[in-house]
């Protein structure tokens, strides 16, 4: 039986607001736990919460950038359950009057199509705690550090077909967000983690299977992977005569598997009522078109423009505008060299090679945009050669010249494209290799292209490299034919 995989995403994004969603305590990583939950991240008697208007803001950019509906009343709901991580005994979230209605989001495939998934609705709410298990022997310790971080979960319809799907969905949402400069999207810090519900179904069967939901999986790979083994053991349970139970599950990376945490609960397990310590959020219109007449250019348009204005491939404009960092990075490189695809190539070439052998995101790049606009000019206005260009680089990288022109100068690199200089190192390289000469010159005429390869690189290496390439070839074949 052949068997369609049905995938939903819920994404948690952490908003990019130094305070809280209802409070004025800081949101910063990495303090010591406990020392950023004040009274009202507490629910301590007597407080009550006031609602962050740059989360608002935040929330409704998202709204506009996925072209969704903009409700003008939302409404904040009490999620009641009781965990050791939950101070109140609830979380304020939206269940139902969200503040971002239906929109949707173009995905990249790997064979370059494109797919249009719908977003059912994005709601604002306030994280929960950490419970720490790893520090404690037999007990475990819980951080609140997080309760009260704003969050927007970005809830899908179930249109994604493949574990391929849900990565492109996630690395979508997560290039808007970081355009949108709402969060920082670092999931290994928790800015995004998503809920991964995944059902099988029969091929042509309408009726959704029973889902699982695999809870705060924080990375593109971890998606991917777990999604492949929920498919597999769904399928094999059902045709083993068992039966898919609704529950939701944890993956592990390390044993590359899901198990099971606890059976899943209903909506009305929760027990939703209106928060009756916040007012319902009322947008007016001119709010909203303020909001969005100051949206930055988005990935999707971004990447058209590099197609279209600057006559980039569909791929190299995917891969280049795929980050706002990396987008920025080059377009500085490309104004300071004036040509748009050498600085694709070596952004894409040179700086990414070096970057992922360290392992570093281009904002940590030792080489500055600028720097390797200035080197990619040098190599168009024939200062230097392309091996030449790679010595500046690796220079330039190691932090060995404040800019390609300190180290050209400073390591003799610059090219000889004196052509009376070129000829004499020819005419000696000629003169010290007569076994050679006498080859090429009894060799057949179109065999004589390979054998040339011997004197550029003798000449090459008299010119320390510096020596132009074309020239040198143009004028060797000139000098060889003429001794034929």
């Amino acid at each position: 039986m052949q068997w369609e995989t049905v995938i939903g995403l819920e994404v948690h994004v952490q908003l990019a607001t130094r305070s809280k969603i209802f409070s004025g305590a800081s949101t910063a990583f990495g303090a010591e736990p406990n020392t950023q939950a004040c009274a009202v991240d507490l629910g301590l008697p007597g407080v009550l919460p006031v609602l962050n208007e740059a989360a608002v803001a935040m929330a409704v950019q998202f709204g506009l950038a996925i072209h969704a509906e903009i409700p003008e009343v939302s409404v904040f709901d009490r999620k009641n359950y009781f965990y050791p991580d939950l101070p109140k005994g609830y979380q304020t979230s939206q269940m139902y009057h969200p503040i971002v209605g239906a929109g949707e989001v173009e995905i990249t495939l790997d064979d370059g199509s494109t797919k249009r998934i719908r977003v059912h609705h994005a709601h604002l709410e306030e994280d929960a705690g950490k419970s720490l298990h790893e520090d404690f022997h037999g007990m475990t310790g819980v951080d609140l550090n997080r309760a009260g971080t704003p969050l927007l979960e970005i809830v899908s319809e179930p249109d994604l077909r493949s574990a391929k799907e849900a990565a492109a969905y996630l690395k979508a949402i997560h290039s808007i967000v970081t355009y949108l400069g709402i969060s920082d999207g670092n999931m290994a810090e928790g800015s995004m983690r998503c809920d991964v519900n995944v059902s099988v179904r029969p091929r042509g069967q309408e009726a959704y299977g029973t889902r699982a939901e695999i809870k705060n999986v924080n990375s593109f790979r971890f998606v991917e992977r777990a999604i492949a083994f929920e498919v597999e053991r769904q399928v094999e349970l059902i045709e083993d005569g068992g039966k898919v139970v609704q529950e939701t599950r944890l993956f592990d990376p390390d044993r590359d598997e899901t198990r099971s945490m606890r059976t899943k609960e209903e909506a009305n397990d929760y027990r939703y009522f209106p928060c009756p310590d916040l007012l319902p959020v009322v947008l007016d219109q001119a709010y909203v078109d303020h909001l969005r007449s100051n949206l930055p250019e988005l990935p999707a348009e971004k990447r058209a423009r590099f197609e279209q204005e600057l006559g980039l491939s569909a791929y190299d404009a995917s891969v280049l505008s795929a980050t706002r960092e990396m987008a920025d990075f080059f377009e500085e490189a490309k104004n300071v060299c004036g040509d748009a695809k050498q600085a694709a190539n070596w952004v894409q070439g040179e700086l990414s090679g070096a970057l992922n052998r360290e392992g570093l995101p281009i904002a940590d790049s030792p080489v500055s945009a600028r720097q390797l606009g200035e080197l990619i000019a040098r190599v168009m206005d024939d200062t230097i050669n392309g091996k030449a260009a790679k010595q500046v680089f690796q220079a330039l990288w190691n932090g060995q010249g404040a800019s390609a022109d300190d180290i050209i100068e400073a390591q003799g690199l610059k090219q000889v494209t004196d052509s009376g200089a070129i000829e004499a190192m020819i005419d000696q390289v000629i003169a010290e290799s007569p076994a050679q000469v006498a080859q090429y010159r009894d060799a057949e005429p179109d065999k004589r292209g390979k054998m040339i390869g011997y004197f550029v690189g003798q000449v090459m290496k008299a010119s320390r490299g510096t020596a132009n390439p074309q020239q040198v070839n143009q004028l060797l074949k000139e000098k060889l034919d003429a001794l034929c």
